[in-house]
């Protein structure tokens, strides 16, 4: 087996070997958004292989002609990747090829098996060979039971590759999630799995590790002795669109806290990793997930809220509620919004609260990390009104990092106000970022690990986030309290933090 790399200090490196993606699930949605235009992006700036071939694998029938043109059609005008230059595109279409198929027929494996072989063949691609699942979960079993059927999990040489890159969500329940990782390690090692969570391949993201570890200004007050709470919050405008249906069987929950919002909250309060590779990084995100307090019954109650919006109005548009949208229930109790309140009991953050919130029609599309520090032992200016000192990243949508605290106000007077230092990648660097899903699948070509979650890590999430689901399942009468569309979440979520003398950050 290749050797797997460890980070080159770049989020977006070039690769020397050639390579083929079997892309499943290439008619859908994600394939034509973001799949595709991030690999168009990544072979663009020589960041997929010296030469490669993308083979899309669905039931969809198409030839490679019409394949190319669908896939021409989504990238020209919904991809995140910017104009595309149309001489580059034909070069990179020509590397494109459909396969039709059902996800569940052996023979449709062995033909992809076959012309697999005759691509690899034909354009000196070598055996290196990487499987993306850009498909319904429910189809993950049939897939890859399949792909190890037709022999294509193990490498073909000693120098070749084979991984496999797994679409979130990865299990519904801890059950389903060890039920899944069950099957897919009977086909593939952990090391060929990786498991993608596109909120991690954000630069401010990933700055998150380089500006507590690489400064020596920020580390040694990342501890309960300096701040007072972080706040984590992950907010959308839109409703569920045309998604009521899938929504409705999800939530909020498992849709957001379970993944993004806990991979947020391990990575602002790991301890630093002996080494900055995969294995290293990953380990400490596991000790921090194991180190949050268990919710019982009592703890739901009292720190975890839920929500639904409903009708209201955001940017003078008038909005229907939750339950008016197609596919939902008229009567449903699906949360569209979460806060929650955790403890990680651990010597850096005993006593430091966490918290939570994720929602949908909220005020603002925005998801920010608020570290808010602890006020000055002794207030000299507490008649001031003086505000609390804050480190603030913003993930999305625009992309940078702000220092606030407190200066006196030019003036004979001692008048203080509130100052903010903000630092923005798109005026720090350019407009040279890419897209979160060309890192990861640069990283993954590379054979870099480290953005992905590893099994043990998925199933720590969902032991977390099972007890709550249980306590809302079993409390069949109990109201699930509502909010207005366009308004920061129902009025439960800041009492959740008034509680404690605190409240949340809305910029």
């Amino acid at each position: 087996m290749a050797a797997e790399s460890n980070r080159s200090g770049s989020a977006y490196a070039g690769v020397t070997e050639p390579c083929t993606v079997v892309l499943f699930g290439a008619s859908g949605d994600l394939a034509k958004r973001k799949v595709i235009p991030a690999m168009y992006d990544l072979a663009v700036h020589n960041s997929l292989g010296p030469r490669y071939a993308i083979v899309g694998f669905a039931r969809s029938p198409m030839t490679d002609d019409s394949f190319r043109q669908t896939a021409g059609d989504a990238a020209k005008s919904i991809s995140e990747v910017g104009p595309i230059d149309p001489q580059k595109w034909n070069d990179f279409a020509s590397r494109l090829y459909y396969q039709q198929g059902d996800y569940g027929d052996a023979k449709a494996y062995s033909n992809l098996a076959a012309r697999l072989k005759e691509l690899m063949e034909k354009g000196n691609l070598g055996g290196n060979l990487l499987f993306y699942l850009s498909t319904p979960p429910e189809v993950y079993f049939d897939i890859i039971e399949q792909i190890g059927k037709a022999g294509l999990a193990k490498p073909a040489s000693a120098n070749s590759w084979v991984r496999i890159i797994v679409e979130k969500p990865f299990g519904r329940d801890l059950a389903s999630a060890k039920e899944l990782n069950l099957r897919v390690l009977k086909v593939f090692e952990e090391h060929q799995v990786y498991r993608i969570d596109h909120y991690l391949g954000k630069d401010t993201v990933q700055n998150l590790l380089v500006l507590r570890f690489g400064n020596g200004i920020f580390e040694p007050l990342w501890n309960r002795n300096y701040v007072d709470h972080v706040q984590i919050t992950a907010a959308e405008t839109l409703g569920v669109e045309r998604r009521g249906g899938f929504y409705e069987t999800t939530g909020a929950l498992r849709d957001m806290i379970q993944s993004h919002v806990l991979q947020l909250t391990s990575l602002v309060a790991v301890e630093p990793p002996a080494s900055f590779d995969a294995n290293s990084v990953r380990n400490e995100k596991l000790k921090v997930l194991q180190s949050i307090r268990p919710f019982d019954l009592e703890a739901v109650a009292q720190s975890v809220i839920r929500g639904q919006y409903s009708a209201g109005e955001l940017g003078g548009k008038a909005l229907p509620g939750y339950r008016q949208e197609q596919g939902v229930n008229p009567s449903s109790k699906t949360e569209t919004f979460v806060a929650a309140k955790l403890q990680i009991e651990n010597w850096r953050w005993a006593g430091v609260p966490f918290y939570l919130r994720t929602g949908k029609r909220l005020a603002k599309r925005t998801t920010e990390i608020v570290i808010q520090f602890r006020g000055a032992p002794h207030m000299v200016f507490r008649d001031k009104g003086i505000e609390p000192n804050r480190l603030v990243l913003n993930i999305q949508p625009d992309e940078g990092i702000s220092v606030s605290f407190s200066a006196k106000k030019p003036g004979t007077e001692m008048n203080i106000g509130n100052v903010v230092m903000d630092f923005s990648y798109r005026e720090g660097f350019g407009n040279g970022s890419r897209s979160a899903y060309a890192t990861l699948v640069n990283d993954c070509v590379r054979g870099d690990a480290t953005l992905f979650d590893r099994g043990d890590n998925v199933e720590a999430a969902w032991s977390l986030v099972d007890p709550i689901l249980d306590v809302w399942s079993a409390a069949k009468t109990a109201t699930v309290p509502q909010y207005p569309s366009g308004s920061w979440g129902p009025r439960e979520s800041d009492q959740l933090l008034e509680r404690d003398g605190r409240k949340w950050y809305n910029a």
